[in-house]
């Protein structure tokens, strides 16, 4: 029988082009540029930062390098993690990207031993590929052999009963409200086990 190869789906959902990288920036003006964003004076950011008006102030004109303890405190009172005080996002502006795909309107891929709807179809670019499957499959025989591609894989079983199938892994039961976390380059491969087929949300990286 034909296996459902996640490949062509990952496929589906990459655009073509080169992956950028944003270069580092000058901490001073980072901090400036995210102040002025939320709209605060020099005042607000630095008691939300814990911090002196006037070391704040030294830090946005390159008189002062802060200690990593400013550091931290400024990535908190700002709400973003260190590593973003020095590298904008690529664009330099909140993506702010979103995509809702009603219960009737996703893209359907049947297969012998699967049943893929698609989800978030329209957004391009995605970071993970999320999908609802039906689990047509009831042995391993179904298969041509194992499932691997590369990224990770998170699956959430919805409805019914199924048998997560690994390469290096005893076989394991799942039911309703269950998840695994895995490494998609591991052969796997999912059967139902339940008497109607089992249904579960898929969401693999796209790497």
């Amino acid at each position: 029988m034909t296996q459902t190869d996640p490949k062509s789906l990952i496929r589906v959902a990459r655009e073509s082009g080169e992956d950028a990288t944003a270069a580092p920036v000058d901490l001073g003006a980072r901090v400036r540029v995210l102040r002025k964003d939320r709209d605060w004076t020099l005042e607000q950011a630095a008691q939300k930062a814990g911090l002196a008006r006037s070391t704040l102030s030294k830090i946005e004109n390159g008189q002062m390098s802060p200690t990593y303890d400013a550091l931290k405190k400024l990535a908190v009172g700002l709400g973003i993690s260190i590593p973003q005080l020095f590298t904008p996002p690529s664009k330099g502006q909140v993506n702010g990207r979103m995509a809702v795909t009603r219960r009737d309107d996703p893209v359907h891929h049947v297969t012998t031993t699967y049943e893929h709807d698609l989800l978030a179809e329209g957004l391009t670019q995605k970071k993970m590929l999320p999908y609802r499957a039906r689990i047509r499959a009831r042995k391993m025989e179904d298969f041509d052999g194992w499932v691997r591609h590369d990224g990770e894989e998170f699956l959430y079983v919805l409805t019914g009963a199924i048998t997560l199938y690994t390469e290096f892994y005893e076989p394991v039961e799942m039911q309703r409200g269950d998840s695994a976390y895995y490494d998609a380059s591991m052969g796997h491969n999912v059967i139902s086990t339940s008497q109607d087929d089992a249904t579960i949300l898929w969401v693999t990286s796209l790497v």
